[in-house]
């Protein structure tokens, strides 16, 4: 996956050091670079990127008057890097990924990019979820129906290696070893199997109880995993882990299930 990533920063020596410090990690792609708040919006509409590292204190618009100005659906993830550290409590009420103090540290920085890595891959997840629940809701040719009565679907216990899922008038017998990784989205669940993502209603207790406990495991209150395709854990500073799979997606292991770390060595 590559990370189409713009620099805001009103000193160029600032935006050049970044972009030196970036070229170490071969899949930010710098596509802009901003000298101020109101250059970066007119290039966030533009070049839509999908992180940004944006400097605080600039003349004219400043790093938080540009977040709100910029909307929701064009914001890229954000990593704040400023001089002040004073900034900080602000900068993750905007919901920052990051908080990055001048000069700033490689190692710091490579931690920062792991967490925009994770926010991406489960954003990527959420999106492709979100799209086919409302290609779903257009194929009913009605638009006056729910969601939930255009799916109708079920889950039925998996025999000999097989989950089937009830999908209208058809059931879908997925392979278990397929399986990567099931997430929650609202009242639905998203089972990604190798290239396809299947959709289904319920909840992750009801699948769970579907599932082998030796190979998936809860990993998240929204996320469970097939232990069998995690390639690599990582630990993070605040105790989470970040699992990669032979996908090459990745996902957080939060701390409140830092217990399953156990299975994966």
């Amino acid at each position: 996956m590559t990370i189409r990533t713009l620099i805001v920063d009103d000193e160029p020596l600032a935006r050049r050091g970044l972009e030196l410090r970036l070229a170490r990690h071969a899949d930010i792609d710098i596509v802009g670079q901003a000298g101020n708040g109101r250059e970066a919006f007119g290039l966030i509409s533009v070049l839509k990127p999908d992180l940004m590292l944006l400097d605080v204190q600039m003349p004219g618009v400043d790093g938080f008057a540009l977040l709100r100005a910029v909307p929701l659906t064009q914001l890229p993830l954000t990593i704040f890097v400023t001089a002040y550290n004073h900034y900080a409590i602000d900068a993750f009420a905007a919901n920052a990924i990051d908080y990055l103090l001048k000069p700033v540290e490689d190692t710091r920085l490579d931690q920062a990019l792991e967490r925009a890595r994770t926010a991406l891959s489960a954003r990527d997840s959420s999106r492709h979820c979100e799209r086919l629940l409302a290609t779903l809701s257009r194929l009913s040719g009605n638009s006056e129906l729910s969601l939930a009565e255009a799916l109708d679907e079920e889950i039925t216990p998996a025999p000999s290696g097989k989950l089937a899922i009830k999908d209208g008038q058809r059931i879908v017998r997925v392979d278990l070893a397929a399986i990567q990784w099931i997430d929650a989205a609202g009242d639905y669940m998203c089972i990604h199997a190798n290239d396809d993502t299947h959709i289904l209603r319920g909840t992750m207790r009801e699948l769970e109880q579907r599932l082998d406990a030796r190979v998936f495991q809860r990993i998240h209150r929204s996320t469970i995993v097939n232990l069998a395709r995690v390639k690599e854990l990582r630990p993070h500073l605040n105790g989470e882990y970040f699992l990669r799979l032979d996908s090459g997606h990745e996902l957080k292991l939060s701390r409140s299930y830092k217990d399953k770390v156990q299975l994966l060595i």
